[in-house]
């Protein structure tokens, strides 16, 4: 064994020593290793968790968890103090701290803000979270109307002047934000939001990174009008060093895409002692074993993703040194700790490194519900009976418990149970191969005959390629179908969900905010992170009734009634499993993790003590 694991190690050293002795501006005071690189820093186009874990170190939004609490409450950041709410819970006024500088030194101001968020309405931006921002009055007539706008144009090929016809366009949709939507820089340092109705988690929105502000300057002189569409184009160059003007607690000196990034702390924020170190560098190692090995040698502080081979051998050798020590881990729970400082009050162990997290995150299955699929043949998905079939014939426990093997929770519903305060999500579709079968020849495809071979898409890396083999056999077993796997590159995967050009795939979904809705408007019609194309009126009404309940238990109950129609009547989406978040770091070295169910990180918050800030 020792023989094949040196040359690995040798590998895992060189090549931690090479990006080291390549990385410049000196060894920084924390070291993270992700296994995905970050792919964008516009809070407008972000989904993915390594962006929005980097995002909220380069800016900062009205408010923020503070991760010190218990009940991870809202915190004033931007915002110099908590909003003045009006009685009717309809008109938020938030006052910007003084002190509130941006990473070049300019005032952070209120206008900032609304030009962030009047990009994030602009159906030009395609932004995934547009829907967040329906909540205010007037963004949703102002989105639609832009749309048509933009489609007429598009479609009318008399237009002569298309130049100058876009920039009317464009001047219209301006004058319409300003006399229409509820959001107004009232001075300086003063903002005013205007709700369409009231909206009881409208806070935990101004939290996420879709709320964050942008520096309009540096935005702006990236944008230009496309005459042939008539839509406004922000080119990217804006979100790299050194033009990347941002307002958090650090900045963005170096990004080497599929390399490395370098923080640094922002001398201009507000706040400096918020900081813990003062310089992160981010690497990025595609490559499990090498994460593995890079932290194994010392020269990293934390592995944000485990996906290893041997990771459930890991996992049983920490499950053997807590057995060891079973007394005092059921006397430190009592007391309510976390499995962090839990962690920290027991013998340091290099078995402990590994840490199984529950998250607020679930694994599940897309199904493609458009009515033809992007070669123009006609889509089976389209079809209930044949999506409840695949459904019905996948044996959740078996990709749990033989091939994840992290402890992770079966999963009826997207919502993870225990994670909402009284929410309770559906029991979701079972293993059911006889009922599968009655489905599919409802459907016009008994025994599987008649329908085209099916794909499934998913990418290279983190395991999907167990999971994909086990999926082929449950419906090649129970339905008698032909399953082709389609395993590419991450970004070409991301690329094909988004555009549709899939008939199933995997995919996965973390909670933004602390409400069921985080899970489960994505589903909705028109909501850009719907990458399933599904449409159901009585959905998306269901929803809107949900939306319009004042009492909270009601509205949940409501809720929880539009997830079990979802997934259990017309299922455009499989659960899994709920995941389980595998790290590595020493618990008695690195400080400021949260082991919350959110996952919410500030990176700004972590140090090694004694290491050098």
């Amino acid at each position: 064994m020792l023989k094949v694991i040196a040359p690995i190690l040798l590998l895992a050293a060189l090549l931690v020593a090479a990006i080291a002795s390549d990385s410049g501006g000196g060894r920084a005071a924390l070291t993270i290793v992700e296994r995905d690189e970050v792919r964008t820093l516009d809070p407008a186009k972000m989904t993915w968790t390594q962006d929005i874990r980097v995002a909220r170190a380069v800016y900062e939004g009205l408010v923020r968890t503070d991760l010190s609490t218990s009940d991870l409450r809202l915190a004033p950041a931007a915002a110099e103090a908590m909003p003045d709410i009006s009685p009717d819970g309809l008109v938020y006024t938030f006052k910007l701290r003084p002190t509130a500088r941006w990473s070049n030194g300019e005032q952070v101001r209120a206008s900032d803000f609304v030009y962030a968020w009047r990009r994030m309405m602009l159906p030009d931006a395609g932004a995934d979270y547009v829907q967040m921002f329906m909540a205010i009055r007037g963004a949703r007539s102002f989105f639609d109307q832009r749309a048509q706008d933009l489609k007429r144009f598009a479609g009318d090929a008399s237009i002569a002047d298309r130049g100058a016809e876009s920039a009317r366009l464009w001047a219209l949709a301006m004058e319409r934000f300003g006399s229409d939507v509820g959001l107004k820089a009232v001075d300086e340092r003063t903002l005013r939001v205007e709700l369409a109705e009231p909206l009881p988690y409208f806070m935990d929105y101004l939290g996420f990174v879709s709320f964050f502000p942008l520096h309009e300057r540096s935005v702006s002189v990236h944008e230009s009008l496309d005459a042939a569409t008539g839509q406004r184009r922000w080119a990217s160059d804006w979100t790299k060093p050194p033009r990347l003007v941002g307002n958090g607690p650090m900045r963005l000196v170096r990004w080497r895409f599929k390399r490395d990034m370098r923080l640094e702390a922002n001398q201009h924020y507000w706040d400096p002692s918020l900081l813990e170190s003062q310089s992160i560098e981010i690497r990025s190692i595609a490559d499990a074993n090498a994460m593995v090995n890079a932290f194994r040698m010392g020269d990293v502080d934390w592995t944000t993703d485990v996906q290893v081979p041997y990771r459930a051998d890991m996992l049983e050798a920490r499950a053997a040194f807590e057995r060891e020590h079973a007394a005092k881990v059921a006397i430190l729970a009592r007391r309510g700790l976390d499995q962090i400082a839990i962690d920290r009050a027991l013998p340091s162990d290099p078995r402990t490194t590994i840490h199984a997290i529950p998250s607020f995150g679930t694994y599940f299955l897309n199904m493609y519900c458009g009515p033809l699929l992007a070669s123009g043949r006609p889509n089976p998905f389209a079809d209930v009976r044949v999506r409840r079939a695949f459904a019905l014939s996948v044996d959740k426990k078996e990709i749990v418990s033989e091939i994840r093997r992290n402890g992770e929770r079966v999963a009826g519903g997207l919502v993870p149970p225990g994670s909402i305060a009284g929410y309770a999500p559906p029991t979701g579709l079972g293993f059911d191969p006889k009922r599968a079968r009655q489905e599919l020849a409802e459907a016009g495809f008994a025994g599987g005959k008649g329908l085209p071979p099916i794909e499934f898409l998913f990418a290279r890396d983190g395991g999907h390629d167990l999971i994909a083999q086990s999926l082929q056999r449950n419906w090649r077993r129970e339905l008698g179908v032909q399953i082709e796997l389609a395993q590419v590159e991450g970004r070409v995967f991301g690329e094909r969900v988004k555009t549709g050009k899939y008939m199933i795939s995997r995919a996965s979904w973390f909670g933004d905010y602390a409400d069921p809705t985080t899970f489960l408007d994505i589903s909705q019609s028109g909501n850009n992170n719907n990458d399933r194309r599904f449409a159901d009126e009585r959905y998306d009404a269901m929803l809107l009734d949900a939306s319009r309940e004042r009492d909270p238990a009601a509205r949940l109950a409501q809720l929880g009634a539009a997830e079990r129609y979802l997934i259990e009547e017309r299922a455009p989406i499989v659960p899994l499993f709920h995941f389980t978040q595998v790290y590595l770091f020493d618990a008695h070295r690195l400080q400021g993790l949260s082991a919350d169910v959110r996952q919410e990180q500030h990176l700004f918050r972590l140090h090694v003590p004694g290491k050098g800030r």
